[in-house]
């Protein structure tokens, strides 16, 4: 969000927070993206702010209550309503203080993926298929006013491997069932709680090798019962798609563009083994 949204998404978050009791007179911004995430002070209550377009609030906060209930390990819920002010959808959640700096160990990162995964399954709610977030890739690639300074070659070549992977993983009659989408390290919190996963908006249905594919390489040494080459190939589609968004021209992630081209040249490694 740019800076007068942010002022304004923060407003409305603390006057939310102000209005069940609790004390915000101040607010922090932990991570500004297409949503925002803020850390409300004193109170040390976690806002997550999103344009109130965005519809994926409820499901983000029902998926959180679900895994909640089934004694998953998940970021509590500070609030169970999704709220509406000012233009801005808010969901409140419990702060975390982090308790190191350090790596998560691959061992605990694959036990905790794998209890979460196990919450996951005991879910029934309506959520969309990998594929489709690799068809919003594949139409990007696709779409030259949207991705300008896109090489010819790098364009053909990062289409064919997105739809070769998307075929390779979708039929490979792998079980699927609820996935995070993106369980990487960003969105796990080294906590005195223990190891908690946040941010469940991704939620998606897939073989678990696609949820692995967000984790470092070493969790999936840690984690039972995988397909090897199956997890392989979602790295490489996973990281297909990321780098394709980064040529998006109104993609905002700091530096995109220069991942983008590093991203190219690991893709191509990667497919070239």
């Amino acid at each position: 969000m740019q800076a007068h949204e942010t002022q304004r998404a923060a407003k409305a978050a603390m006057s939310i927070a102000s209005s069940l009791g609790l004390t915000a007179h101040d607010a922090v911004v932990l991570h500004n993206s297409n949503k925002l995430t803020l850390r409300l002070q004193p109170c040390d209550v976690l806002a997550r702010v999103a344009p109130v377009a965005d519809q994926s609030a409820r499901f983000e906060v029902d998926v959180a209550q679900r895994l909640a209930a089934a004694g998953s390990p998940v970021a509590a819920l500070e609030a169970p309503e999704v709220f509406v002010r000012d233009g801005y959808v808010v969901t409140l959640w419990a702060y975390y203080e982090p308790v190191t700096t350090q790596a998560i160990p691959p061992a605990d990162y694959a036990c905790a993926l794998e209890r979460l995964h196990a919450g996951l399954r005991k879910i029934d709610l309506p959520a969309p298929h990998f594929t489709d977030r690799v068809s919003a890739a594949q139409l990007l690639a696709a779409d030259r006013d949207r991705t300008p300074e896109l090489a010819d070659a790098d364009r053909a070549f990062l289409a064919g491997t997105l739809e070769r992977l998307r075929r390779a993983v979708s039929g490979s009659g792998r079980p699927e069932q609820l996935l995070h989408g993106e369980p990487h390290p960003g969105n796990l919190l080294s906590t005195q709680a223990g190891l908690l996963f946040v941010d469940f908006e991704t939620c998606c249905r897939g073989p678990i090798e696609f949820d692995l594919a967000h984790a470092p390489d070493e969790v999936g040494d840690h984690y039972p019962g995988i397909a090897h080459q199956l997890l392989q190939d979602c790295r490489t589609l996973v990281l297909s798609m990321v780098a394709m968004w980064r040529w998006d021209r109104y993609d905002q992630f700091p530096d995109g563009r220069r991942l983008g081209i590093e991203w190219l040249s690991e893709i191509r490694k990667a497919t070239a083994r």
